[in-house]
């Protein structure tokens, strides 16, 4: 169902930018005239910026970033009122002339339905995850035809992470979108490129200096972006007349080449196909390329509605058949093809804006449909990705979600709380008051509790949260005002199975130091409260972990020494062990006790050590020794078949 909605959405999205680029004049830009952008672009851009502003403040930007940060914070949350703003703002800023693209928008608008669809069925949080980062790789996979690399944006870009149980969810509306699309639109109105050939392997040189010229494009177009978001005009100027002298900024860069406007697909396919049919002067497409970046920071400067995704690929390409242009007189080895160079460039400069070389290759294996530049594409992504992140940790959606005040956590810095989940360490007798009580009780509940944050429930159902911070905001604990008039509707949740690491995220990004747990079918019904204390514990715990883990991991590397083992065996009650000290315990000749574990403490035995019945100890000794050792336990319990079961325990 997402599949066929997304690739419905996608198609009147086409339909309705090249119905918008007719009506103003700019369906054939080489033609255009000069004016004519003075007054589309600054229109489009300001009637987009109203109406969004206005209607929805979510539909303003490039759409990845806000779908990131409803999976991020919002268990995956996106308002359904965002869904028509979008494709209407989208079509006045792209359609009027704005330098940006219509992927980052369909990637929110895909979003959008995966998440209504999500909560309309009644699901629980991570199945609505699952439907959004469907609905967002569907919508990739619906405006180039590529399910594949929609399949990998959702994973690599939105979810952050190749998680194997979103996995088919994605890959069945990737599919259905694509199909649905391209059913109704056809496939003349998709990106499509010529398969070219590795002609010979010294060109893999050439591939990979042009990995390196993107990078440096790259890191350009994202800091002319974050610093175009980041201008302030004062407070004086309204958003829409911003928006309107950031689109006069993008029409004065036209009147240079009017190919730089809009999304530049028509642009790009001209770039992919053989150079017999396209030769262009090198420093013109090189040109190109570093005015399409001024022109898209511009724009989403003009805080529009568009992405930039195409102007990543518009970027590649230029810069690509540029620099095949210019060595292809000089190279003596083989024939250089620039639309080779121009494919090559397009995966390479969105690995280094978007840190994402799997989509980056995949994308442009699909619209060409060839694995004849598979090795070129392979090296050159990779290389970009590589250096870029290292100049510039961060891509052009990750700085947008910083910009939100979201800072995004590489697995890396998060690997040991991916291993426990909120249900282990959360605090299942959370107190909770009603909407109806006032703030002078809450108070009082507060300190009692010494907490500083309380659920509140209808019903035994989830309607709020109330901090501290909200009765100090409401001038104090009163007898006149209740919790519901302060307390925070609607909050942020987790389930028992989000991972730590997952709600610290939240956490932090939300600026808040509790969280409610609430059931994952059901998400208004509270099962406990995940706070900061919580988190310690959930840290400590995770460290226990893997000190058990490297000592069960030095123990199996020890076992290969020849005669001698390691093994291991429970005190049972009643035996000869069981509440003695390790020196006072017949242990056999040819054993030797290595460390005792009770509970999840692991402890370096000496003779004082007092053993208890259900201690785990491991043994160092021979075959021999073990069986005696069995024997003897066995003999000192007193029971005739307790040395088979003895032994049975011994590993």
């Amino acid at each position: 169902m997402v599949g066929a909605l997304v690739g419905l959405s996608a198609a009147v999205l086409i339909t309705g930018l090249e119905f918008v680029t007719e009506v103003a004049g700019l369906a054939h830009l080489v033609e255009v005239k000069w004016w004519i952008p003075f007054l589309t672009v600054p229109v489009g851009l300001a009637a987009a910026h109203l109406l969004a502003s206005r209607l929805a403040p979510e539909a303003i930007g490039d759409g990845v970033p806000e779908t990131s940060a409803a999976l991020t914070v919002r268990a995956g949350y996106l308002p359904t009122r965002a869904f028509f703003v979008k494709i209407l703002a989208t079509t006045l800023t792209v359609g009027g002339g704005g330098s940006a693209g219509r992927e980052g928008p369909m990637v929110q608008i895909g979003g959008t339905v995966g998440s209504k669809v999500g909560r309309w069925a009644g699901l629980g949080e991570d199945q609505i995850r699952s439907l959004v980062a469907a609905g967002a790789g569907a919508a990739i996979g619906a405006s180039f035809n590529a399910p594949i690399a929609g399949m990998l944006f959702a994973l690599e870009v939105i979810l952050g992470a190749f998680a194997i149980r979103h996995l088919n969810a994605v890959v069945v509306a990737s599919v259905t979108a694509a199909v649905t699309s391209r059913s109704i639109v056809g496939s003349d109105r998709i990106l499509t490129a010529f398969a070219f050939q590795l002609e010979d392997a010294r060109e893999l040189f050439l591939y990979a200096v042009l990995g390196l010229l993107a990078v440096v494009v790259g890191i350009i177009f994202l800091e002319l972006v974050d610093r175009a978001e980041r201008l302030n005009l004062g407070s004086r100027v309204p958003g829409w007349l911003r928006a309107a002298l950031f689109g006069v900024a993008v029409a004065a860069i036209a009147l240079i080449d009017p190919q730089i406007l809009g999304d530049g697909q028509d642009f790009v396919a001209s770039l992919v196909r053989p150079v017999e049919e396209n030769a262009q002067v090198w420093g013109i497409l090189i040109g190109l390329s570093l005015m399409k970046i001024v022109a898209t920071a511009f724009t989403l400067g003009g805080h529009g509605s568009g992405g930039a995704f195409m102007p990543s690929l518009f970027i590649g390409a230029a810069l690509g058949s540029g620099f095949g242009e210019l060595l292809a007189p000089m190279w003596g080895f083989s024939t250089l093809r620039p639309g080779a160079f121009a494919v090559v460039g397009m995966a390479a400069a969105f690995a280094a804006i978007a840190r994402a070389p799997l989509t980056s290759i995949l994308i442009v294996f699909e619209i060409t449909g060839d694995y004849g530049l598979v090795l070129p594409l392979m090296l050159a992504t990779s290389l970009a990705t590589f250096v870029a992140d290292r100049w510039h940790p961060t891509s052009v959606y990750t700085m947008a979600l910083r910009r939100m005040g979201i800072q995004p956590l590489r697995p890396a810095e998060v690997d040991l709380l991916d291993t426990i989940n909120v249900g282990q360490v959360m605090t299942r007798t959370a107190p909770c008051i009603e909407p109806e009580a006032t703030t002078a009780e809450a108070q009082g509940l507060l300190d009692r509790s010494r907490h500083h944050g309380l659920a509140v429930t209808d019903d035994d159902r989830l309607v709020g949260l109330l901090a501290v911070s909200d009765i100090v905001r409401a001038g104090g604990p009163s007898d006149q005002t209740s919790v519901g008039e302060v307390m925070t509707p609607s909050p942020v949740t987790v389930t028992e199975e989000t991972q730590v690491s997952a709600a610290l995220e939240r956490m932090a990004a939300l600026g808040v130091g509790r969280l409610p747990v609430v059931e994952a079918d059901d998400p208004a019904r509270l099962v406990g409260m995940f706070r900061r204390e919580d988190a310690v514990r959930a840290y400590h715990l995770a460290l226990e972990a893997r000190t058990d883990q490297e000592h069960v991991r030095q123990r199996l590397g020890a076992r290969t020494h020849p005669g001698v083992e390691f093994f291991e065996f429970e005190i049972t009650a009643g035996s000869v062990a069981d509440g003695r000290p390790i020196k006072q315990v017949p242990w056999p000749a040819g054993c030797t006790v290595v460390s005792v574990r009770r509970e999840r403490q692991v402890s370096v035995p000496n003779g004082a050590t007092v053993l208890k019945a259900g201690d785990l100890l491991t043994v160092y000794g021979t075959r021999g020794g073990r069986e005696r050792l069995a024997a003897r336990l066995a003999r000192e319990v007193g029971r005739d078949d307790a040395s088979e079961e003895q032994s049975a325990q011994i590993q």
